[in-house]
């Protein structure tokens, strides 16, 4: 999922509001910073996502042609989706 930045920036300006109003954080500086620093680990996390989708096609790719003919009875959508998982888990990433 691709967001633009100021998407991006919103959702961190949500977050940081839910979480000061809730309570769970209590703000100690500037709110621009806080926000910052929020959307900085959003696009982050987006970053990794899209790694592991990319490394997730590339062993799928590899996987199928390794197994040659007998790769033409594999649901590709099911596969890719049992290798991502795995690479998430390896990774520590949440999905």
């Amino acid at each position: 999922m691709r967001l633009k930045e100021e998407q991006i920036r919103r959702l961190a300006e949500k977050v940081y509001g839910d979480l000061v109003a809730d309570g769970l954080v209590t703000p100690r500086g500037e709110r621009g910073a806080a926000v910052e620093g929020i959307a900085t680990v959003i696009t982050g996390d987006f970053i990794r996502e899209q790694t592991l989708e990319r490394d997730a096609e590339r062993l799928l790719d590899e996987t199928i042609a390794a197994m040659g003919r007998g790769a033409a009875d594999i649901d590709r959508r099911k596969m890719l989706r049992m290798i991502k998982e795995k690479l998430a888990k390896e990774r520590k990433i949440v999905l």
